[in-house]
């Protein structure tokens, strides 16, 4: 377990200050920006369904520059092979030997663009990355850079020429979320910065630096989770596998992601220890992707938010007061 002097309340200022700095040059909501950060706070990674055109490579990058981490990113096609994200052995004429040219996954932050245009075999060179921060290549097995955060994005709507992931791989993901379409306010604030051509777009300036961030990562190690919250989140990932709608539900690596992100907001919050307010918020972009519906619920297009609501509403939510 990584060890940090950073208290609670000072990450929790820090995050904000993060959120401000992207805010003041992004268009985009703090709810979205706060469940990225639960993401990246629970060492897990983000993948966001959203259409075109919404900015989610603008905030992924957006996020690197204020985190001061590096940043790259994969346009994922059909013909994308596994060689392309992990990199590859070229032979160097001057010293006579091969040598590895790491890929674009070698980063802190990676945009995996349209990760369901990519085969299934190329999906798969992500798999161990996501899972043990590392890729293995003739042989060959190579430590990504730490910290090391995923941000995929899918397209809901064109589905032609996609391949949709397997469900191993999108348990990988600790959230899901999408961005959305900008408020009125934000729209208009929008064109208005296409009107003014004499002014600069905004940019964003780093906020943190790389030890910042792994120290931010290990400050969620130290929120205190009571045995009453432990059996209350063991309770909500069961009834999920329960509901007549659901053919699997929330798998026992899942129950720990829900763990590891309620943690995670606790430290957004400020707060030493995790309530349930905490599971609440964090229960839709960590459950709702874990669920698969039976063959009549895909029918009757039954929604998977609905059932995770369902599930917090008939689990008792035990009362947690504040440790001394």
């Amino acid at each position: 377990m990584a060890q940090t002097d950073l208290s609670i309340q000072e990450a929790s200022d820090e995050l904000d200050a993060v959120i401000d700095e992207i805010q003041s040059s992004v268009i985009i909501d703090e709810e979205f920006l706060e469940t990225v950060l639960v993401g990246l706070l629970s060492k897990g990674h983000v993948l966001l369904e959203d259409v075109p055109g919404t900015g989610k490579t603008l905030t992924a990058n957006s996020f690197a520059t204020a985190l001061g981490l590096s940043f790259s990113r994969i346009q994922f096609t059909p013909d994308l092979l596994p060689n392309d994200v992990t990199g590859t052995y070229i032979y160097n004429e001057q010293e006579g030997e091969f040598e590895f040219n790491k890929g674009p996954i070698f980063a802190n932050i990676v945009l995996a663009d349209e990760i369901n245009r990519a085969p299934p075999k190329t999906q798969a060179a992500l798999l161990e990355a996501m899972g043990e921060g590392q890729v293995t290549t003739e042989g060959d097995t190579r430590q990504l850079p730490e910290p090391f955060f995923v941000i995929a994005t899918q397209n809901p709507v064109e589905q032609e020429g996609t391949f949709p992931l397997p469900e191993a791989q999108i348990d990988r993901f600790n959230v899901k979320s999408s961005i959305g379409y900008p408020d009125v306010d934000g729209e208009v604030e929008l064109l208005r910065r296409r009107n003014d051509r004499t002014s600069t777009t905004p940019t964003v300036g780093q906020v943190l630096d790389h030890q910042r961030v792994m120290d931010l990562q290990a400050v969620p190690d130290t929120v205190t989770v009571t045995e009453d919250m432990l059996e209350y989140i063991a309770a909500v990932s069961r009834a999920t596998r329960d509901d007549h709608r659901v053919e699997t539900g929330m798998s026992p690596r899942g129950t720990q992601r829900l763990y590891e992100t309620a943690r995670a907001q606790a430290v957004i919050e400020g707060r030493n220890y995790v309530t349930p307010d905490d599971v609440k918020t964090v229960s839709q972009p960590v459950i709702a992707h874990r669920l698969g519906l039976t063959a009549e619920s895909q029918v009757n297009d039954v929604d998977k938010s609905e059932i995770v609501d369902d599930v917090l509403d008939e689990i008792p939510v035990p009362t947690i007061e504040a440790p001394a």
